[in-house]
């Protein structure tokens, strides 16, 4: 375990090394001058060329990004062309938002999910089983961005039940964590039941229902453990669809998170806040996979890692 806990490190670190190397070089290539966003319209020339400067842009490339390495080493990713703070600090006061976000996104898409498939797999075939495959289907094909305005239309507008934007209380989370959990909710509620329905054929399972144990105990003490592997790994890349998927979710609604601040960054150029919250974003999915693997051993003591 600790030879493999050391290897999944060092590829992390790679991984981590490869990331920050591809985003540099795509900012790069982007068109549009940084200096020309921040500065008032029918600045000077020489005035951009001296912003320019001011902000590194004029050094060749490989000296660009050994100053943005030696940044991430101090720890503040460098300074934001936008807000000029250090643009760690920048991430971190919109980081909450989006954890919140993505935490009651996740939670709902474990609870639901996991809930219509194990409803949809113990009645196959039945009423039940076509509901939820309906609302599994619905839930993949509807575009978030799509989804999101028609809840603000519905929820919002027209009955004036939920805020439409914003971050001051639990109501505000409601319409955007339906919209941004709509389609890992579905993936998880297919893959538990395909899983499920698999191990429910099994002998043991007929065993288990042999000895006169009670169908709940038969469906969630032995088979849904077995089960969950498969699901398991899905949730765990979710997590970073998540991630990804609160860039649309946060415009959509306004949502003052790391989704929204991207958008923003981009629009301006802001080249260290991009390049952190991307970096950040591939750590906390490297992390959260790394752990996944190691529940996997929780689950089913017969995995082993040499």
């Amino acid at each position: 375990m600790r030879a493999y806990f050391a290897r999944r490190l060092g590829q992390s670190a790679l991984t981590l090394l490869g990331t920050s190397v591809l985003v540099f070089l795509i900012l790069r290539v982007l068109p549009g001058d940084p200096a020309k966003m921040l500065l008032p319209e029918g600045a000077p020339q020489s005035a951009i060329e001296e912003l320019n400067r001011q902000l590194g842009l004029k050094e060749p490339l490989h000296v660009q990004y050994a100053i943005f390495l030696r940044s991430v080493f101090r720890g503040d990713f460098g300074q934001s062309f936008q807000y000029r703070a250090p643009a760690l600090q920048v991430v971190v006061e919109r980081l909450p938002a989006t954890i919140d976000l993505t935490l009651v996104a996740m939670a709902l898409t474990v609870a639901a999910g996991v809930a219509i498939g194990i409803v949809a797999a113990v009645r196959a075939g039945s009423r039940y089983d076509y509901a939820g495959t309906v609302l599994a289907v619905l839930g993949q094909s509807l575009p978030s961005f799509w989804l999101g305005i028609m809840l603000i239309l519905l929820f919002g507008v027209t009955l004036h039940w939920l805020p439409t934007s914003g971050f001051q209380g639990w109501r505000y989370l409601v319409l955007p964590t339906v919209t941004l959990a709509a389609y890992p909710t579905a993936l998880v509620a297919r893959l538990t039941r395909s899983s499920l329905l698999e191990i429910l054929r099994q002998d043991y399972v007929r065993t288990s229902r042999a000895k006169g144990l009670a169908e709940r105990t038969v469906v969630l003490r032995h088979a849904l453990r077995n089960a969950t592997i498969p699901v398991l790994t899905v949730i765990g890349l979710q997590i970073g669809t998540l991630l990804g998927g609160a860039v649309i979710t946060e415009s959509v609604f306004a949502w003052p998170g790391i989704g929204k601040l991207v958008v923003d960054a981009i629009f301006f150029r802001d080249f260290p806040v991009v390049q952190t919250i991307l970096i950040l974003s591939a750590s906390i999915f490297i992390g959260i996979n790394l752990l996944v693997d190691l529940l996997y051993v929780v689950i089913d003591p017969r995995i082993r890692y040499g």
